[in-house]
Order: structure tokens, then C-alpha cells, then sequence
């Protein structure tokens, strides 16, 4: 019995060794199979299988972080806008069919119906599809003007059919919108998705706003110019209303120019607006508004100024936005000839630049209300009996057609990623050259190869011929 127990002491000795000291021990008898798998299991239960696990968990996440794009595409910016937009947009549609409706009950209770069939049999269809091709032509030098400023960036992705919807989406959204505020939220969108960074999306199309205002204002300045006296003589001082509107358009391009030429004013100038405003509650997002200090309004300077640097695509896109409005407003002429009417076409013109400027100061989807009354008031006394149906047609040439029309060019996308620059240098017989100085292929592939492609090339051939010699 005694050396019995003594013999169980002594075997039982190196067992106690190592259960005071648990982990050595379920370490230590890593060389039996059979004990390693119940020990196992239990060394995981064990505090350790945090640590074990700890260290892999980390080390997993964080080439997905760096490397993935998706999460700052979900969390991008620019993605959200786009519901908001759809709802006001959906919002606007409904308030122009209520609209449009009105107008129809109108014609029939006020015993219009019988002169606006009759003003529609002698509608002459030329001049209505005149009218048609001018707000085409609008569509063609919007998408012209963002082709001139793509058109500098020889190596920008964003290709002709990507303009196209940018520009379709500024007019469906913008027409569906209050003031027209969904227009550049959705057309930054767009330049997202065709390839562009947030940054250089915003700056594209804000220097894109920028010159639209400036042609808006100047163009409003020459018809005022050249018929300030007949308004006045023939409208009396309502025109001064038309005067008001102007001079806020004027200060609002101004504050654009002082964005973009004085950023580090805007900067100080802004942030103490905003610290005095913050300090009184004011302010609810202060970290949104320390962004667009601090980051875009640098960003829309240094677009600003780099279009700006080239001052002869300055003025070509000036003058594409000019003859852009200029075929917008040369619709009411075309209309008023569909009735027989004659007019003076510059006097058309003037009119049509203070309807435009009256129905964009209107917070309203479609400019609604401001475009009837600039309408009937510039118009009304040009059509006479025809007023109510001249006012349909033009309202349907200028507003319904371009906001559906829009809707099925949206959704085009270019399938070349060749730059817009080079491919029309590649049209015009004049390729890029590569680094290499071989003329790049005619798809437009391989216009910027990858450097030391030569070498790399030199160096697999002597690789690839070594089986050879086993001979």
C-alpha cells in the first residue's frame, strides 16, 4: 500500500508540475495526437483565444479598408443627393400635372375652349417644329459648352454620350425643381459616374454655372441695352421689377467671381460668420459648413482659375452659352409666326431674356407662376385672341418636351474610356505620341503606356526562351 502510494506519488509528480502552470502544460504535450485534440478546445475556451483571435481580426479588415473603394462610394456625398432629388423631382411632376390641368379647367369655365380649337386649326406646323428644332439646339450647346470644358483635361474619361445625360439631367431635375436646385446636385452625380472624383465633378460643373450665369447676365444687359425704352413706353414701371431681378442675378455672379478670385477672403469672411452664428445655436451641422470653407471652395477656385488661365476656351464656351440661350429664347418668335403673327425679332428676344430671368426667380417647380406672368406680361400683347393658346404651345415647346425628352438620355453612358481630347485628335489625323515616341494605336488603348514596358517586355523574353536550350 505504502509504495503503492509511493509509486502514485512519484508518477502522480510530474503530473502536478504542470496543472499549476496550465498553459505550459497544454502546451507542453503537443506530442501526443490524442490529448492534443480535447486540449485544444479547452486551451480556446482559455483567455488566450482572445488574443489568438485579436490579431487576425485586425490584420483582416485592414487591406479592405485601404484597398476597397466600396465603402467610400456608399458613404460618398455626392450618392446621397440623388433621393432627395427623385422626391422633389416626383414632388415637381406632380405639381406641373395639377398645373397643366388647371389651365385646361380654366379654358373650359371661362369659355375659352371654342378660340383655342379655333387658334389650333390655323396653327401653321412649320413654325411649331422650328420651335421644336431651337429647343434642340439648346440641348446641343448645353452638352457643347461641357464638352469645351472636358475638352482641357486631355486625359478626363467623361466622354460625349456621359455630357449628354449630365446635361439631360440638369434639365429634367432643374425644370422639376424649385429654383431649379436639383439641377447641380444630379449633374454632379452624373460626372461621378462617368469617372470623375467628387472634387473634380463639383469644380467642372460649378465653372460650368459660373460661365451659364455670366451669359445669362450679360445677355439679359444687351436686350435691356437695346430696348430699355420701348419696355419702359410700352410695359410702363412694371419693368423695374424685371430691373430688380436682373441686379440680383448680377450680384450673384459677382459672389461667385469673389469665390473664386478671393478664396482666402471667403475663408476668413465665412468663418467668422460662421463662429458668431454657431455661437448663438444657429448653426446645426458646423462640420458641413468647415467643408465647404476649407475644402470646395478651394477646389472651385482652383478650377475657377485653371479654366480661367485659358482665356481663349473662355470665350468659345461664352459663346456657346450665348447661342444656347439664344435658341431658347428665339422660341416665342417662332410661336408667335405659327399663329400668323409678325413681330420683331429682337424685341422677342428681349422679352424672352426678362420671361427667363422672371420664372428663375420664382421658388416654384418650373418657374410656375413667374413664367405666366412674364409671359403674359411681355407676350400677352404681342398674341392678342391667341395669348392663352400661344402660351400653351410655348410653355409645352419650352418646358414639357425638353423635361421627357430628357429622360431616356439619362441613362446614357459612353463605352469608350478614350479621353474626349484624344479622340479628337485621333479624328483629325493628328494621334498622340507615346513615350516612346511610336504613334499609339488607332483604338486609343494604349495612348499612355505603362512605363518601362519595353524592358519588362526585353526582360520575359530570355525567361520564356530558357526551356530552349534543354534540348
Amino acid at each position: 500500500m505504502g509504495t503503492n502510494a509511493d509509486h502514485n506519488e512519484a508518477s502522480a509528480t510530474p503530473a502536478p508540475e504542470p496543472a499549476p502552470a496550465t498553459p505550459p502544460a497544454q502546451g507542453a504535450p503537443t506530442a501526443s495526437p490524442v490529448q492534443d485534440a480535447p486540449a485544444t478546445p479547452s486551451a480556446q475556451s482559455t483567455p488566450k483565444p482572445p488574443a489568438q483571435s485579436a490579431p487576425h481580426k485586425p490584420k483582416a479588415p485592414k487591406p479592405r479598408v485601404s484597398g476597397s473603394p466600396r465603402h467610400p462610394r456608399k458613404g460618398s456625398e455626392q450618392e446621397k443627393p440623388v433621393d432627395p432629388d427623385k422626391k422633389q423631382a416626383a414632388k415637381g411632376a406632380q405639381f406641373i400635372g395639377l398645373v397643366f390641368a388647371a389651365y385646361v379647367a380654366f379654358l373650359f369655365f371661362s369659355g375659352q375652349i371654342d378660340e383655342f380649337v379655333v387658334a389650333f386649326q390655323n396653327l401653321e406646323m412649320p413654325w411649331v417644329i422650328g420651335a421644336i428644332v431651337c429647343i434642340g439646339l439648346y440641348f446641343v450647346f448645353g452638352t457643347l459648352a461641357y464638352v469645351t470644358a472636358v475638352y482641357l483635361d486631355h486625359d478626363s474619361p467623361v466622354g460625349f454620350r456621359d455630357l449628354m445625360a449630365v446635361e439631360a439631367s440638369g434639365n429634367f431635375f432643374g425644370n422639376l425643381t424649385p429654383m431649379q436646385m436639383g439641377a447641380l446636385p444630379s449633374q454632379i452625380y452624373q460626372l461621378t459616374k462617368a469617372g470623375l472624383s467628387v472634387g473634380a465633378a463639383s469644380a467642372t460643373q460649378f465653372t460650368r454655372f459660373i460661365m451659364f450665369q455670366a451669359g445669362v447676365v450679360v445677355f439679359a444687359a444687351v436686350m435691356l441695352w437695346a430696348k430699355l425704352g420701348f419696355f419702359m413706353d410700352t410695359y410702363g414701371d412694371i419693368v423695374l421689377l424685371n430691373l430688380l431681378v436682373f441686379a440680383g442675378h448680377a450680384l450673384e455672379l459677382l459672389g461667385l467671381f469673389v469665390v473664386c478670385l478671393c478664396p482666402s477672403f471667403v475663408r476668413r469672411a465665412g468663418g467668422a460668420l460662421l463662429r458668431w452664428a454657431s455661437s448663438h445655436g444657429w448653426v446645426k451641422n458646423r462640420s458641413k459648413w468647415d467643408e465647404m470653407l476649407n475644402v470646395q471652395v478651394g477646389q472651385f477656385s482652383t478650377a475657377f482659375r485653371r479654366s480661367a488661365a485659358n482665356i481663349p476656351d473662355m470665350v468659345i464656351t461664352l459663346i456657346i452659352t450665348f447661342l444656347q440661350l439664344f435658341s431658347l429664347y428665339t422660341v416665342p418668335w417662332f410661336v408667335l409666326r405659327a399663329f400668323g403673327v409678325e413681330a420683331d425679332f429682337v424685341t422677342c428676344l428681349a422679352a424672352g431674356s426678362m420671361v427667363q430671368l422672371v420664372s428663375s426667380a420664382v421658388p416654384l417647380p418650373g418657374g410656375t407662376g413667374g413664367a405666366e406672368g412674364g409671359f403674359a406680361l411681355f407676350f400677352g400683347s404681342m398674341f392678342g385672341s391667341y395669348a392663352t393658346a400661344g402660351f400653351l404651345v410655348w410653355r409645352v415647346i419650352t418646358f414639357f418636351v425638353p423635361t421627357f425628352a430628357a429622360v431616356p438620355i439619362i441613362g446614357l453612358r459612353s463605352s469608350r474610356r478614350e479621353s474626349i481630347y484624344h479622340r479628337v485628335q485621333r479624328w483629325l489625323g493628328r494621334a498622340p505620341r507615346s513615350r516612346g515616341g511610336h504613334r499609339a494605336a488607332r483604338g486609343g488603348v494604349s495612348y499612355k503606356p505603362k512605363a518601362g514596358g519595353a524592358k519588362a517586355a526585353a526582360a520575359k523574353k530570355p525567361a520564356s526562351a530558357k526551356p530552349k536550350p534543354k534540348k
